[in-house]
């Protein structure tokens, strides 16, 4: 295949990850209704399995492709970013559709709920507590990629590490305090829909968090083995958009269902 050509984007090279992805990836989704029907992990650990090593070569080729083979020319990073802005308007929506059925319930509780919210029999957790402690931690996450990211521009080696470092590892705590939380609450995800909305609309958050966590933690290997510059450090910059995104969301969960909502 020739390396030479009259235009700035990139034409990517025959691939095999699409097909690895979606093949992890079904296995996973059949291998978790397997897990909900007949309480066996095989399936969906073989899927996961299957799933990182593609996420892993596919962003390694990713890196290469913008690091040392000089792909990712000024055409391509636009439109890398016009994707990555789409993609979170994109999970803006997502969120959307949570906070939409959580506020369409307890606006105007029904009967079936005692027409009172929170609904019958549903302690709801103390916002004053870790929920707080959680707003903090990502506000003060916040701060620590900011921090990262403008020593980056400044070519500041040692700074953008350690912001990237209390950044991922401030991820890794407000993780542990949710899984605390969800272990100590009273009531699950099959009590009405306070517990439905609450833990789709939660779940998913910490489920964001995990990946922007991973994210972050590529960005400072990435870092550490000098794949960033001044001016050439998307892969950077979108864990830092994915990131604050995180953090608003989190401000809505928390003001609407852990204060209003409780």
């Amino acid at each position: 295949m020739s390396t030479h050509s009259n235009h700035p984007f990139h034409l990517v090279d025959y691939s095999p990850w699409p097909l690895t992805g979606a093949i992890g990836t079904m296995t996973m989704v059949s291998g978790l209704v397997k897990w909900f029907h007949q309480y066996n992990m095989s399936l969906m650990m073989l899927g996961s399995m299957i799933t990182m090593l593609t996420v892993y070569q596919w962003w390694r080729d990713v890196s290469r492709e913008g690091t040392f083979q000089g792909l990712h020319t000024f055409s391509v990073t636009t439109g890398l970013r016009w994707g990555m802005i789409l993609f979170i308007l994109s999970e803006v929506l997502f969120f959307s559709s949570f906070f939409w059925a959580f506020f369409h319930s307890s606006l105007s509780p029904s009967i079936e709920l005692g027409s009172i919210w929170p609904p019958m029999g549903i302690t709801p957790f103390n916002p004053f507590q870790i929920p707080l402690l959680n707003t903090i931690i990502l506000l003060t996450s916040g701060i620590t990629v900011t921090w990262a990211h403008h020593s980056l521009m400044q070519g500041n080696f040692s700074q953008t590490t350690q912001g990237l470092f209390f950044t991922v590892l401030l991820g890794v705590y407000f993780s542990m305090l949710q899984s605390y939380e969800y272990i100590e609450a009273s009531f699950n995800i099959a009590d009405a829909v306070y517990g439905s909305t609450f833990f789709m609309a939660t779940g998913f958050h910490g489920l964001h968090v995990l990946i922007g966590t991973t994210f972050l933690l590529i960005c400072l290997i990435r870092h550490l083995n000098n794949h960033f510059s001044k001016n050439h450090h998307f892969g950077f910059e979108a864990a830092a958009w994915y990131w604050h995104f995180v953090d608003i969301v989190w401000l809505f969960l928390y003001v609407s269902i852990y204060w209003w909502g409780g």
